[in-house]
Order: structure tokens, then C-alpha cells, then sequence
């Protein structure tokens, strides 16, 4: 570390990394830009619909009104630094929500007050759980019509399996939404509609108001109780309780996970954002509150936990790469020791030196050159060739590979051909910086057409996709119709014997091998293993033949998709003196394998999705009828807020041009989410 960087009192304290994850169209975009605005990030609010807000600088994301690509910025508060990402909710982005909450210490559900607790946001509450991150909730749309406040809390409860705390309720909802209670100060927050929200008026309670607060402050109270053994002495000790006493048992109780603190308010309508705010600061953790990052040390094989000391050894996750005008950003996140601009670091995972030429604050589409960042720090890095999504940053005398990020498996690709020659090279060219920047997307080149196949998350997702390559680097491929990606599996148990005897340049090879496929559980992924000890063979003819039958295995004997869900044994080897070779036994074992597949009845398995259709109770029996006509078995159907939801599961080839049938048969008035499931034989 450079002797010169003084690291501020309190840093680590003072810094909060927080994402707004959410359903499609919940608000999440919309209660960032009043964040900014009250924060004074910006001086004027843009607005979704308008297509000028600040975190959709994209113009694909605002054209559609939806956010695509998480967008990072960092604003002040209350003398705390919050560094924020808007994540997309549309389910063909998931993967940017993932990475973000990979590298995020807190997070804020956004819940319309209509909608409830709508599929995606399952989805990524989910995801949440899965890095333990601690949540706020903002039920946001209280202005709305049909707005239900208690309805979204328990909605928490029973398809989330949180334990609510409202910190604020609304005082009216739909058109009479006035403004919220602090159930905490007991106070009525009045938010004057001349500054737009920002000049906030705390007033004592009145009568009416003491009526409404005084049962929702009880139940905060017991339920506080219930999950904060120290609160609970405070709570049977009677009296009154200080202010300050519950705010410490709120934290407390968030940064265990058990329990959810809920604010109430309209974004739109400039109302409840501040609280959320001071509630990020008070309730969420800081850097140093959440345990250390763990890695696995490359050299001894041990796991090793580095606290986020920013004098410590150097330790960063890169956890998204994106092109700026052709140029290459990394955001990385600092878990351990600083990184400065012109600093050389090492890429664990790629084995090369890496030059960070410069670095940068976010500010959604606009950046801020810094000279340094410390542990605990989120920033954007230009001049790294080789780093990608998921790969660990650290000093080569310490290092240190950070657990990755999940894989992403592609259900959707389109055949892509160039308009003429001087635009093939380019193309694929273009494709690959997209690759890059986008690991949900996967390219390969179709033997027998020559095409490029492009594959991808959803038909939103390639499209997209499309639209980015034409616009930024005036490329313009034509494009087939989307085509399913499949996977290909075994249903019974085969054998398959491959033997390579040739002279390749006069140089003989040799191998012999057998193997025994078995059909294993769905996504329970490939295995691979000898059956006989290995030890008496020479170690590059047993890494040839495991390699061999992972060739094989990327392309089945059906239609060449790749195999999954197969165990695949090797039984025997086979030497010839003087002939044998590690080309032989690669060549025979990948033989074998095939032979195998053959002998065991290779079965396609194709995409199903889990399709979930909110619709008026009028068109339920045709959302029922269109269903059945996709080959959809419904699995349930229930009522929230005064619809019929519909869940189903069905093969994604035959749901192309799905939405457009939907809204045709209800006058436009369904809602449709479809999510990938899993593969499976198909129906």
C-alpha cells in the first residue's frame, strides 16, 4: 500500500453496499431516482415513463421503460457513503441481479402495494437468501387503487418465509393516501408536495392518527420481541420504550436475518422515501458487519477467511464487465487491502498480470476517476485485458481465488449470418466483446450451415442483445427465428468399447477404452470416474481419456447438444507397447462414449418453464384454453388482489409469440411472467 493514502476515520463504518431488487415494474427504478434527488446526488428527477431516468441510460432501457443492466452510482446520507445498484427485474436479466447480490452487503425489496409479492420478486428475494444479505422492504404504489398494505405482509410471510416489521404504515391508501406514521418515534411524516417530497414535517399524533398507530406499534413491539432476546427483558420491563433502544434491537435483528424492517410510501408521489433512507443507514450493515469474504488459498488448498482490512492483502472480485464505447470496465469489489490506479495486480483466475490503468466512481452512465479504492469499496476499473465476470483480483505473492459466480444455463439461440464478407470478421468480432461482458450468453459456429448460433437467456434477452450490436457498433447481421436449445441424456444404462490404431504423421497412436453410461437424477449435472485403480497407469494417459469423454459429452448423438445428467464410468484401458499415446487413449475414450450413448437410448431434454398468468376472473377459461393449446399442465391457481393467478408449467418451443396470444385473448388485461424451470424429457 502506497505510504501516502491515509484511509478516513470510521470508512468501513460509514459505507453501506445496497441493491433495489424487485418484480418488473414494482418501482424500483423510480424510488432510486428520488434517492438521488433527495440525497442531492441530482437536481432534477427523471422520470421512468418519460424514459430520463437517471439509473436507464441505456437506450434500450428506456425506450422499453424497463431496466436491463445494473446500474451502479453512490450518493450520501445522514454522513454515511451508499454505494447503490437498481437491478432489472424482467426474469431474462436475473444473472445481473445475481452478481450484484454476490457483491452487495444489504438490499431493499421494493413491493407494489397492488401486486403484492409477484413471481420475480420471489425470485430474487431467493437469491438474497442464498448470500444471507440483509433486507429492507419498501411497499411502494400506496397511491394506487387497490392498494393493501397488511395484504403485502402477509404475502411476506407465507411465499417469502420473512418475519415483516413495519416501521411505517400508511395513513390511507389509493387516492387517500396522505403521508406515513413512524411507529418508532411515533410521529406523522407530512412530505410538503411543493418541494416535491423534499422538505419532510414529523407532527405529533393526533386522536385519529393515535388510533391507527397505537395496534400496528404493539405487534412492531411483540414482534421485536420475539426475535431479540435483549429487546425482549426491555419489552416485559414495561413503561416506555426509547426510541433509540428499539432502533438498536431493529438492527440487531436485521443483521441476524430475522427479521425484515417494512417502510410504506409512494415513490412517485415523493412520499416515504427519506425514513427508507435512514433506515438504510441505521438497519443495514456496513462492510464491517458482515463476516469475512472467503476464498481458497491456491497453494496449500485451505480456506482462508480476509476480514475487509483495507491494509490487508489485496483481494477484489470482478463481478461485471461491460464495453464503454468499445472500451473495457470492470466493476470490481474490494474485500481486502486497496488497489490504486496504475497499480499492476495479478488475475488468480486467469494466471496473468493485470495493469489497472485507471479507476473510476459510477454514476450510472458517467464516471468519476479516483486514485484509489479501499476494502469494502465498489468501483469500475479501464485497462484490464484479460478479467471477466467471476474472476478474483489479488497481489501474486498473496494469493487468493473468491468464490465464483454461478453459471447461467442458455435456453434460446438465433442463427446469425453477416450481410455481406467485410462484415463477417467484424461480427464475430462484436459477438465476442458481448461474451465478454455477458456470461449468460454463449456463441458457437453450426458445422453444417456455417452460421453463428447465438444463445441466450429469453427471446427479451437476444433481442436486446441484437438491438446493442446494431446501435453501438453498426452492425447489422441478419437473424433466423429463435430456435430452443436442447440437452440430450440417457434413459437406461449402456456400454461402449473405443479402440484408435493410426499413424498420425508418422507417428503411431494407440488407445484403447471402455465405458459404462448411467442416466443420474435431473440437474444432477455429469460425473466422471475410473472404476479401476489408476495408479499403475501413466497420469497424461488418464487425463487423455478423461478429457476424451468430456469432448464427448459436449455433443450427444441425437442432434449434438450437449449431454447432462449422465455418470459415465471407465471400466477398462487397453495398452499396445511402443504405440500407446495420450492422443490414442483422448481419441479412444471420446469413441467409446459415443458407442455407449448409443447402446444407453439417448433422449432430447428441452426447456420447461414455469409460466404464471394474473389475469380478471372474466378470462380465466381462456388463459386456461391457450395454456392447454401450448401443452401446459397447470399446477395451480389462487386469487391475489382481486385476480385470478394462474401457474402452469410448458415446453418453451411452444410458447414463441405466447405474450401477443395472451393479450389478444384478454383485451390486454393479463399479466404474464415466465421463468425457466429446468430441462426434461420431452413431453
Amino acid at each position: 500500500m502506497s505510504k501516502k493514502v491515509a484511509i478516513p476515520k470510521d470508512f468501513l463504518h460509514s459505507l453501506r453496499n445496497i441493491g433495489i431488487i424487485a418484480h418488473i415494474d414494482a418501482g424500483k427504478t423510480t424510488l432510486t431516482e428520488r434517492i438521488l434527488y433527495y440525497s442531492g446526488r441530482i437536481h432534477r428527477m427523471g422520470e421512468v415513463h418519460d424514459g430520463t431516468a437517471t439509473m436507464d441510460f441505456m437506450p434500450e432501457e428506456q425506450e422499453r421503460g424497463i431496466t436491463i443492466g445494473s446500474a451502479c452510482t453512490t450518493c450520501q446520507w445522514n454522513g454515511a457513503t451508499i454505494n447503490l445498484i437498481d437491478t432489472p427485474g424482467h426474469v431474462d436479466f436475473t444473472i445481473e441481479v445475481e452478481r450484484s447480490l454476490r457483491v452487495l452487503d444489504g438490499a431493499v425489496g421494493v413491493f407494489c402495494a397492488v401486486g403484492g409479492v409477484e413471481p420475480q420478486s420471489e425470485t430474487v428475494w431467493r437469491q438474497s437468501v442464498k448470500f444471507h444479505v440483509p433486507k429492507l422492504a419498501f411497499v411502494n404504489k400506496m397511491d394506487r387503487p387497490g392498494a393493501d398494505f397488511a395484504a403485502v405482509l402477509d404475502a411476506m410471510r407465507e411465499r417469502l418465509g420473512a418475519v415483516p416489521l413495519p416501521l411505517t404504515v400508511p395513513v390511507g391508501s389509493g387516492q387517500e393516501f396522505a403521508g406515513v406514521i413512524d411507529l418508532v418515534a411515533m410521529r406523522r411524516l407530512h412530505f410538503d408536495p411543493q418541494t416535491q417530497g423534499a422538505e419532510v414535517r414529523a407532527e405529533a399524533l393526533d386522536a385519529e392518527d393515535e388510533a391507527l398507530a397505537a395496534p400496528w406499534r404493539e405487534r412492531m413491539l411483540e414482534t421485536l420481541a420475539e426475535a431479540d432476546e435483549a429487546f425482549l427483558e426491555v419489552y416485559l420491563g414495561g413503561g416506555d420504550i426509547a426510541a433509540g433502544a428499539i432502533r438498536e434491537a431493529v438492527r440487531r435483528a436485521t443483521l441476524r436475518l430475522a427479521l425484515v424492517p417494512v417502510f410504506a410510501g409512494s415513490a412517485l408521489r415523493n412520499i416515504g422515501v427519506q425514513p427508507l433512507l435512514d433506515g438504510v443507514c441505521a438497519y443495514l450493515p456496513s462492510p464491517a458487519d458482515v463476516p469475512g469474504q472467503e476464498g481458497l488459498d491456491p497453494a496449500s488448498g485451505q480456506r482462508v477467511t480476509l476480514p475487509p482490512d483495507p491494509r490487508g492483502p489485496l483481494a477484489a472480485l470482478a463481478f461485471k464487465v461491460s464495453m464503454d464505447t468499445g472500451r473495457k470496465v470492470v466493476l470490481l469489489r474490494v474485500y481486502s487491502g486497496m488497489v490504486e490506479a496504475g497499480q499492476t495486480v495479478y488475475n488468480v483466475t486467469q494466471g496473468q498480470e493485470e495493469r489497472v490503468a485507471r479507476l473510476f466512481r459510477l454514476h450510472a452512465g458517467h464516471k468519476e476517476k479516483v486514485d484509489h479504492a479501499f476494502a469494502g469499496e465498489i468501483v469500475a476499473a479501464a485497462g484490464m485485458k484479460f478479467s471477466r465476470t467471476g474472476d478474483t483480483l489479488c497481489a501474486q505473492d498473496r494469493q487468493i481465488v473468491l468464490e465464483r459466480i454461478d453459471d447461467y444455463r442458455p435456453v434460446i439461440s438465433l442463427a446469425l449470418e453477416p450481410r455481406n464478407a467485410a462484415e463477417a470478421d467484424r461480427l464475430e468480432e462484436v459477438l465476442h466483446k458481448m461474451l465478454m461482458e455477458d456470461p449468460t450468453l454463449e456463441m458457437r459456429r453450426d458445422e453444417g450451415t456455417d452460421q453463428l448460433l447465438l444463445s441466450g437467456m429469453g427471446e427479451l434477452h437476444l433481442e436486446v442483445v441484437l438491438e446493442r450490436i446494431r446501435r453501438e457498433y453498426g452492425v447489422d447481421p441478419r437473424a433466423g427465428r429463435p430456435q430452443v436449445v436442447f440437452r440430450e441424456t440417457v434413459r437406461s444404462a449402456g456400454q461402449g468399447e473405443g479402440e484408435f490404431d493410426r499413424e498420425l504423421g508418422e507417428v503411431p497412436h494407440y488407445g484403447f477404452v471402455a465405458v459404462a453410461v448411467e442416466p443420474r437424477p435431473r440437474d444432477a449435472g455429469r460425473d466422471v470416474v475410473f472404476a479401476f485403480d489408476t495408479a499403475s497407469w501413466p497420469a497424461d494417459w488418464v487425463q487423455a481419456v478423461a478429457d476424451g469423454v468430456e469432448d464427448s459429452l459436449q455433443s450427444g448423438v441425437l442432434k449434438g447438444y450437449p449431454v447432462a445428467d449422465v455418470r459415465v464410468s471407465v471400466t477398462r484401458m487397453a495398452r499396445a507397447d511402443g504405440k500407446s499415446s495420450p492422443v490414442g487413449y483422448r481419441m479412444a475414450a471420446a469413441a467409446a462414449v459415443k458407442a455407449a450413448l448409443e447402446a444407453a437410448q439417448s433422449v432430447l431434454l428441452e426447456p420447461i418453464m414455469t409460466v404464471e398468468v394474473g389475469v380478471p376472473d372474466d378470462f380465466v377459461g381462456d388463459v386456461i384454453g391457450l395454456l392447454g393449446s401450448k401443452g401446459a399442465k397447470i399446477d395451480n391457481m389462487f386469487d391475489r388482489s382481486g385476480h385470478k393467478v394462474v401457474q402452469a408449467l410448458a415446453p418453451l418451443r411452444q410458447l414463441f409469440g405466447f405474450s401477443t396470444e395472451l393479450r389478444s385473448a384478454t383485451q390486454g388485461r393479463a399479466g404474464l411472467v415466465m421463468q425457466f424451470a429446468r430441462f426434461d424429457v420431452l413431453g
